[in-house]
């Protein structure tokens, strides 16, 4: 008994003598509780990747927080979370964005997480040119959206006036419009993967791929109050330390990148997947989060019509990049590509 308790006490000097350097950070870590935080966000595709994996990487988990991801239905729904107080982040495409800072709710863009178009235009089985879309309905998920923004853009491109030669409906989010498309109420949409894979894959057309076009647009910005910027700027800053470490995980973990797309997205298929991972991931999403100006000046050309000082407005006055700006002075997030750099996809296997 006595050799017993000796070894007892001897085991458990040792493990103290163990933890004593960690003892000031796992005492600090007891004495702070997280701070809960709450990101809304509206993409149920690949554009949300760097969110998903900020929150299961534990990269935000690292900067002290415990957030909470909320999926609500469009933007607009975002933004007005964020303004009202309901949330303190918000992701959601240019426009709903940028109509609220025009309306003077005091939003900001602090990070620009997709900067030009994931969409392909797909159209019904029988359509192979675009003047075969004439006298069709396509949909949007609501005017003024990213996707209306996209659709409108395609149609101009070839040459079709909408009203006249095209209807556009709005019906609400992606996998809404890609079951009006194969029970054959609409003819034509904007997909992102995974659903625009599957619609090829079930023999729906592409007519046009607006990632290969080159437009700058701001596809999938992260918003905060200005009021938070200045009351909070250790949060905001936090919050983005946060997205930069996850984006370059996500750059460099496929395997684990893919398994997180893999809960999300509730998808199996192999190929889905990789093909989000890849296009979406590898190719589209910036290292260096900064907003887009010039595609944030596309949208405000697209806003003139309904919102009149959309005309003299200018770009910066609806961004802040000082946090981006500070992780890539500092040399930050050249350190974290300098140790793992990204593998091109054809180099992996």
């Amino acid at each position: 008994m006595a050799e017993t308790h000796l070894k007892g006490r001897f085991v458990g000097a040792a493990f103290v003598a163990l933890l004593m350097p960690f003892w000031p950070l796992l005492s600090c870590a007891a004495e702070q509780p997280l701070e809960r935080v709450r990101i809304v966000y509206t993409a149920l595709s690949g554009k949300s990747m760097a969110t998903w994996v900020a929150l299961e990487g534990g990269f935000l988990h690292k900067q002290g927080l415990q957030v909470e991801l909320v999926t609500v239905v469009s933007g607009a729904t975002a933004v007005h979370s964020l303004v009202s107080g309901d949330a303190q982040f918000a992701e959601a495409a240019g426009p709903p964005v940028l109509e609220s800072g025009l309306e003077g709710a005091g939003n900001v863009i602090i990070a620009g997480l997709l900067n030009t178009m994931d969409y392909q235009f797909i159209v019904g089985k029988q359509i192979k040119r675009p003047d075969q879309l004439q006298g069709k309905t396509v949909a949007v998920s609501r005017l003024g959206s990213s996707s209306d923004f996209a659709t409108r853009y395609a149609l101009e491109r070839f040459g079709l006036s909408i009203g006249k030669d095209v209807t556009i409906l709005e019906v609400g989010n992606e996998s809404q419009r890609f079951a009006e498309l194969t029970e054959g109420k609409i003819q034509g949409l904007m997909l992102a993967l995974p659903l625009s894979l599957k619609a090829k894959q079930l023999g729906f057309p592409v007519l046009i791929d607006m990632q290969k076009l080159g437009l700058e647009y701001p596809h999938l910005m992260l918003a905060v109050m200005q009021s938070t910027v200045k009351s909070r700027p250790d949060l905001v800053r936090k919050v983005l330390t946060a997205y930069v470490e996850a984006i370059h995980y996500l750059k460099t973990h496929p395997k684990e990148t893919e398994a997180i797309l893999r809960k999300y997205l509730k998808i199996d298929n192999t190929e889905e997947l990789r093909e989000t991972y890849e296009s979406v991931g590898l190719n589209l999403i910036p290292e260096k989060p900064y907003p887009t100006l010039k595609g944030i000046q596309n949208v405000l050309r697209e806003l003139s019509a309904k919102y009149p000082k959309a005309q003299t407005a200018r770009p910066e006055q609806f961004v802040n990049s000082t946090f981006v700006k500070e992780l890539d002075s500092s040399g930050f997030i050249d350190r974290l590509y300098k140790g793992a750099p990204v593998a091109p996809p054809a180099a992996r296997k």
